[in-house]
C-alpha cells in the first residue's frame, strides 16, 4: 500500500513488516507484494541489464561503470519505467528503502576496497608533476562548475545555500574517478607506460582531495547546520581519520605480525575487519559524514601485505560483480531523461560537458609544456582526468538526497558523467599511441646488433616447467663483459578473477611474503629462479614481471613491453610439451594462438622454444657437460637470425657449435624461383627474381663472415649437404638427431625452397615452419630441443602507416614485409 500526500516530493510508504516472504503462489500469493522475492527479482534485473550492455560496449572497450548506468537508466523512468504496469510492479515506491540500502551496502564495502588497494605511501614520493596535473585539472573544471551553477540557480530550492550548490557541482565536474581510470589504462595498455604512471599518481591525489571536498560539501549541505555545526562535523571528521590513523592501523598491523608468516589470517581477524567497516560507515554517518566516507579511510588504514591481498581476493568478485552494479543502476532509476528538454537545458548540457573537458586538458597542458612534455601527452593526460565514474556519482547521489540537486539538475550531471567517461577511450586511443614514441629503435634483431653491445631479451613463461630451459638457454646465449645481456622474464598468467588486465613489475629489493594462492606461489618460484641465476651468472641483469591479461590479447602485453623495453628477441615457449615416453603432447592451446599472434605483431625478433632435454643435468653453468648445438641453414632472413644468435654461443667454453648448410643439387630445376607462400601472418613474401638475388647475397655475406672467424675454431664445424628434395633433407637431419642437444632454425616463412618441398603439406604446426615442426614432432627420434627463430624484416600490423626516419642504415625504415626493404638493402 502506498499513501502519498498533498505535496508532490513527499511521500509516506507503509507495508507490513511481516511481508518479508511469500508463502508461494499456491497459497495465492503474489511474489511481488513481498520484499525479498522483489528484491530478488530486481537484482537479477540489474544484472541482466549491466550484463546487455557490457556485451554491447565491449567493441568500443568502454568501461563497465557506463554500461551499469545505462542498465539503470533502461530499467528506470527513461525507458521502460514509462511504461506505469511495469515500474509499479518491479520497481514500486515501496521497494526504494530495501534496494537502496543494498546499494549502500555494496558502494559501502566497495570503498572499502579502494582504500585497501590505494597504497597511500605512494603520496609521500609523488613526483611534483603529479601533484601540479592533479592540481590543474582540477582547478579550471571547478571555476567551469562555479559558473555551471550561476546558469541554473534559478532551479534550485531557495534554503540551500548557493556555496554548497557550488562546492557540490565544483566537485562533481572536476572529480577523477581513481578506480575506473585505472581500468581504463590496463584496457589502453597504458597502465605500466610514464603517462599511465602520472595520470594514476594524478587521480590519486584528485580523489584524496575530492573525499576531503566532498566531507565539507556533506557538512554544509544539512539542511539546518549552523556555521558552529558544521564546524564540529570538520572536527569530528578529523579525528576519526587520527583514530584511524594512529589506532586501528597499529592494530591490524600487530593482527599481521601475531599470524605466523605463510599462513592464512583466522576468519575471526577477517570478520572483526569486515565489521569494522560497518561501525566506520556508522559512525561517520553518525557525525554528518557519508558512511562511505568512514568505509574508505578504514580502508587506507589497512597495511599493504598479505592481509590487503587477503580481503580484496575474499570480497572483489561478490562486491563488485553483484552489489555495486546495484548502486549505479539505482542511479539510473533515478535519472529521468525526459525532465532534460527545452534547447536552453540541452545548450547548457553541451557547453558544460565541453567546457569540463576543455578546463582539464587545459590545465594538464599547461603543466606539460611547463615540464616539456609532448603536446600529445599532455593532451591525453588531460582526457583520462576526465574520467568520471564512483566517486561522481556519490557526490550527485549525497547532492540529491540532501536536495541539492533537483530531478532535472541530477538526469543532466548523469548525462554529463556518462559521456564525458564514455569519449575518454576512443579518443586517446587516436591521439596518443605510446608506440609512436619507440616504434623505431636500433637492434630489433640479432643480425644487426652489434657485437660489443648490450642484448636485450624477452623471455616470457607460462609455468615453472619452463625455467630450467630457459636459464640454461640464457647461459648458452653467452653473456660477456663486451655484450652483456638484459632479461626481461615476462611471467603470463590468464586473466581471472579481477575487474582488468595489469602488468606487474616486481622489486626483486623487497623482503618476501608468503604467496597467497597458486598463481602467486608460481611467480615467486620463478622469480627466485631467475634471481638465483643472475647472482651466480656474470654480466646478465634479470627484471622479472608478471602480466595478468586476458589469453586473447596477452600477444598485445608481450609486443608493447617488447617495444618499451627495446628488446632484440622474444622468446617464448611452444605450446607443447614432452612427455615420459619422449612424444608430444598439448598443454594449452591457448599458448598456440598466443604464439602465432606474437608472431603477426611482435616488434622484433621472436623465438619459439621447444623443450626437449635442455635441462637438469645438462646445466651450462657448470661446464661440467659440453653442449652440441646444430644451425640448419637454407638461407633467408630467419636462417641468417638463427646464425647470427647461435654464433653469440661460440665464445662459451662448453658449447660446440655445427653449420649445416643445405644446397640445391643438379637435379633442382634452376627456374625454381620463389613463389608467393600461404602463410599466416599476412604478405610476407618473396616473389619477385630480384629478392631472391638480394637475399642471396645476404647469405653468402654472412656465411662467408662467420667462415672466416670461426673457420679456425676446433669447437665449430661447418658442413655442407647437397640435396635436391625434402625426402634428401630430412634424411640429412635425421643422421644428426642423436648427436646434439639444440638445434637453431629459421622459421622460414616467405621462403619456398625446393629443398623443404612437400613438408610444409604435412605440417601440424606452420608457426614453426616445415623444419621445426619436423623437428618438433612426436614421430622424429630425437631427443634436442629446437629453437625457431623469425627475424624482424619489417613493420607488422601494430605499426602499420607510421612514419620512419630516412636514414636506413640505423634504423629498420621498411613498410611492409618485403625483404626488398631499405634494411635489407642497407645491409646487403
Amino acid at each position: 500500500m502506498e499513501e502519498a500526500t498533498n505535496k508532490t516530493d513527499d511521500y509516506i510508504v507503509c507495508y507490513a513488516p511481516t511481508m518479508i516472504t511469500t508463502n508461494g503462489v499456491w497459497q495465492g500469493d503474489n511474489p511481488l507484494d513481498y520484499s525479498l522475492p522483489l528484491f530478488i527479482l530486481q537484482l537479477t534485473l540489474v544484472v541482466i541489464a549491466t550484463r546487455i550492455f557490457v556485451f554491447i560496449l565491449k567493441p568500443f572497450r568502454q568501461p563497465r561503470v557506463i554500461a551499469e548506468v545505462l542498465g539503470g537508466v533502461m530499467l528506470g523512468p527513461s525507458v521502460l519505467g514509462q511504461n506505469q504496469t511495469f515500474a509499479n510492479a518491479v520497481f514500486p515506491l515501496r521497494s526504494v528503502m530495501v534496494i537502496e540500502t543494498m546499494a549502500n551496502i555494496g558502494l559501502l564495502y566497495f570503498l572499502f576496497l579502494v582504500g585497501v588497494e590505494m597504497d597511500i605511501t605512494v603520496m609521500r614520493s609523488v613526483r611534483r608533476k603529479a601533484v601540479a596535473s592533479a592540481m590543474a585539472g582540477m582547478v579550471l573544471p571547478f571555476l567551469v562548475g562555479v559558473a555551471f551553477s550561476y546558469l541554473l540557480a534559478k532551479k534550485t530550492d531557495s534554503h540551500i545555500n548557493q556555496a554548497t550548490y557550488i562546492l557540490f557541482l565544483g566537485v562533481a565536474l572536476s572529480v577523477t574517478a581513481f578506480p575506473v581510470l585505472a581500468r581504463i589504462l590496463a584496457e589502453l595498455k597504458l597502465i605500466n607506460t610514464e603517462l599511465g604512471r602520472l595520470a594514476l599518481s594524478a587521480a590519486l591525489i584528485n580523489d584524496v582531495c575530492a573525499w576531503i571536498l566532498l566531507a565539507l560539501a556533506i557538512a554544509l549541505a544539512e539542511n539546518n547546520a549552523t556555521s558552529l555545526a558544521s564546524l564540529w562535523v570538520l572536527l569530528s571528521g578529523a579525528g576519526f581519520v587520527a583514530f584511524c590513523v594512529f589506532a586501528v592501523r597499529p592494530a591490524v598491523a600487530w593482527l599481521v605480525k601475531k599470524t605466523p608468516e605463510g599462513e592464512s589470517f583466522s576468519e575471526f581477524y577477517i570478520s572483526l575487519i569486515l565489521a569494522g567497516v560497518m561501525v566506520s560507515g556508522f559512525i561517520t554517518d553518525a557525525i554528518g559524514t557519508h558512511s562511505v566516507f568512514g568505509a574508505f579511510v578504514f580502508g587506507l588504514a589497512i597495511p599493504n601485505g598479505p592481509l590487503s591481498f587477503t580481503l580484496v581476493e575474499k570480497l572483489e568478485d561478490f562486491v563488485s560483480g553483484l552489489l555495486l552494479p546495484l548502486f549505479f543502476a539505482i542511479s539510473g532509476l533515478k535519472t529521468n531523461l525526459s525532465l532534460i528538454n527545452g534547447s536552453y537545458t540541452w545548450a547548457i548540457l553541451i557547453l558544460v560537458i565541453f567546457l569540463a573537458c576543455i578546463g582539464k586538458v587545459l590545465g594538464t597542458l599547461m603543466i606539460a609544456l611547463f615540464y616539456q612534455m609532448p603536446i600529445r601527452e599532455g593532451a591525453a593526460l588531460g582526457l583520462l582526468m576526465n574520467t568520471k565514474g564512483l566517486v561522481e556519482m556519490v557526490v550527485l547521489n549525497v547532492g540529491k538526497d540532501q536536495k541539492v540537486f533537483d530531478e532535472e539538475s541530477f538526469a543532466v550531471m548523469v548525462v554529463i558523467t556518462v559521456i564525458m567517461t564514455a569519449i575518454i577511450v576512443p579518443v586517446v586511443s587516436v591521439i596518443y599511441r605510446p608506440s609512436r614514441s619507440s616504434i623505431y629503435y636500433k637492434r630489433r634483431t640479432i643480425e644487426i646488433s652489434k657485437t660489443d653491445t648490450e642484448l636485450r631479451l624477452l623471455v616470457c613463461i607460462h609455468t615453472p616447467r619452463n625455467v630450467p630451459t630457459m636459464i640454461n638457454l640464457l647461459e648458452a646465449t653467452n653473456p660477456t663483459k663486451m655484450s652483456p645481456i638484459c632479461v626481461y622474464v615476462l611471467h603470463l598468467v590468464e586473466l581471472s578473477g579481477r575487474t582488468s588486465a595489469m602488468l606487474i613489475v616486481h622489486n626483486t629489493g623487497k623482503p618476501d611474503l608468503p604467496a597467497l594462492n597458486r598463481t602467486e606461489a608460481q611467480s615467486d618460484h620463478i622469480i627466485k629462479a631467475f634471481e638465483n641465476y643472475e647472482q651466480h651468472a656474470s654480466y646478465i641483469s634479470v627484471q622479472p614481471l608478471t602480466a595478468i591479461s586476458p589469453y586473447s590479447t596477452m600477444h598485445e602485453d608481450i609486443c608493447n613491453l617488447a617495444a618499451d623495453k627495446r628488446v632484440s628477441l622474444i622468446i617464448v615457449p611452444f605450446h607443447k610439451q614432452q612427455t615420459v615416453d619422449g612424444g608430444m603432447e598439448a598443454t594449452n592451446l591457448a599458448y598456440r594462438a598466443i604464439n602465432q599472434n606474437v608472431l603477426a605483431h611482435a616488434p622484433c625478433s621472436v623465438g619459439i622454444l621447444v623443450d626437449r632435454g635442455l635441462s637438469g643435468s645438462n646445466r651450462l653453468a657448470g661446464n661440467q657437460v659440453s653442449h652440441h648445438i646444430a644451425v640448419l641453414f637454407f638461407g633467408g632472413p630467419d636462417d641468417r637470425e638463427a646464425l647470427c644468435y647461435a654464433w653469440r654461443m661460440v665464445e662459451h667454453q662448453a658449447i660446440s657449435l655445427t653449420i649445416m648448410r643445405f644446397v640445391p643439387g643438379e637435379q633442382v630445376e634452376p627456374s625454381f624461383q620463389q613463389q608467393e607462400s600461404k602463410n599466416m601472418d599476412g604478405p610476407r613474401e618473396l616473389t619477385v627474381q630480384t629478392d631472391r638475388d638480394i637475399q642471396k647475397q645476404l647469405d653468402e655475406k654472412l656465411i662467408n663472415e662467420f667462415r672466416m672467424r670461426c673457420g679456425q675454431d676446433n669447437s665449430v664445424g661447418f658442413i655442407e649437404k647437397v640435396v635436391n628434395n625434402g625426402e634428401d633433407t630430412v634424411a640429412a637431419i635425421r643422421t644428426m638427431d642423436d648427436v646434439h642437444d639444440l638445434f637453431v632454425v629459421g622459421r622460414g616463412q616467405g621462403m619456398i625452397s625446393p629443398l623443404t618441398a612437400g613438408l610444409t603439406d604435412w605440417s601440424e604446426c606452420p608457426e614453426i615452419g616445415a623444419i621445426g615442426d619436423l623437428l618438433a614432432s612426436s614421430d622424429f627420434a630425437a631427443t634436442a630441443s629446437v629453437l625457431v627463430v623469425q627475424q624482424y624484416v619489417g613493420q607488422g600490423t601494430l605499426y602499420e602507416g607510421m612514419e620512419t626516419p630516412n636514414n636506413g642504415d640505423e634504423y629498420i625504415t621498411d613498410f611492409s614485409y618485403c625483404s626488398t626493404s631499405p634494411a635489407a638493402k642497407a645491409y646487403s
